[in-house]
């Protein structure tokens, strides 16, 4: 393990959650070519490895980065494709915040030399580890579930048109999982559109959701997901709206976490309780 570069709590079931965005250091010899706005690290998915804590004590396993997606985003391929063409996308080494203004002071951008060492010290570990991890997981139980955790504010035009549904389901386009995991995936959000469970005593408003909508799963999900060779990926992009709030303080809102864990864990439950 690498602790400097990542930090992963080994399971004892299939199921691999991974929350590749939730890294929030820049190194200091980087720092100086950022736009002092970004230090603040304001695209970071907040709080995601406190949300899916819970998941651990169930049998999962969770690796967490270090660094924020400002260094390297873990989510895209090492050949800087685009995942969303036609659309905005931020890059590899991204250069504008999602609001789609520069990252970096002028002329201060890295150079193609300068990405691929970030990819060689930052994003390589962290794919070898989700590679080796689940290659434990298939040998140890037949099959292995890897579970992508992403979460982003609800309006970024630059982004995206409207409001975002407040959970997306992507498993590209169902080839990233098998057919009856995304199934069950998918039923539970129809579930609990269709009859919200109460939390403390209190009927809580259902959360709007889409399955392989606008964020269909980025990279981890595209490449790990892998069905016929026993490896199933799934992506859930959450609002920072469900779980904490989204205006400054970015800051953890208790009461809104605690609803959406209910579901979390009844997402997680079926994922350990799934098979092939």
């Amino acid at each position: 393990m690498n602790d400097s570069i990542y930090t992963l709590q080994p399971g004892r079931s299939p199921l691999l959650i991974s929350v590749p965005h939730a890294g929030t250091f820049i190194p200091p010899e980087l720092r100086g070519a950022f736009e002092p706005r970004a230090l603040e690290v304001e695209d970071t998915d907040w709080f995601l490895d406190r949300l899916y804590g819970f998941a651990t004590e169930m049998g999962a396993g969770l690796i967490v980065p270090v660094h924020s997606r400002y260094v390297v985003d873990l989510n895209r391929p090492s050949d800087n494709q685009p995942m969303y063409a036609g659309a905005n996308n931020t890059e590899l080494c991204p250069t504008r915040f999602f609001t789609g203004e520069p990252l970096y002071r002028e002329g201060m951008a890295p150079t193609p030399a300068e990405v691929q060492q970030r990819v060689a010290t930052y994003w390589q570990p962290y794919h070898d580890a989700l590679r080796a991890e689940l290659a434990r997981l298939k040998a140890a139980h037949g099959h292995a579930v890897l579970f992508d955790g992403h979460s982003i504010k609800s309006q970024l035009p630059w982004l995206f048109e409207g409001t975002l549904p407040d959970l997306n389901l992507g498993t590209a386009e169902g080839t990233a999982c098998a057919p009856s995991l995304r199934d069950a995936l998918a039923g539970l959000l129809r579930a609990q559109a269709e009859s919200p469970p109460q939390v403390h005593g209190h009927k809580r408003e259902p959360y709007s959701t889409a399955v392989d909508g606008r964020f269909k799963g980025g990279h981890i999900t595209r490449h790990y997901g892998q069905p016929q060779d026993g490896v199933h990926a799934v992506q859930l992009e959450k609002c920072w709206s469900t779980y904490m709030r989204e205006v400054p303080p970015l800051d953890w809102h208790a009461a809104r976490a605690a609803q959406l864990q209910v579901l979390l864990r009844q997402m997680v439950q079926t994922m350990l309780d799934w098979k092939p």
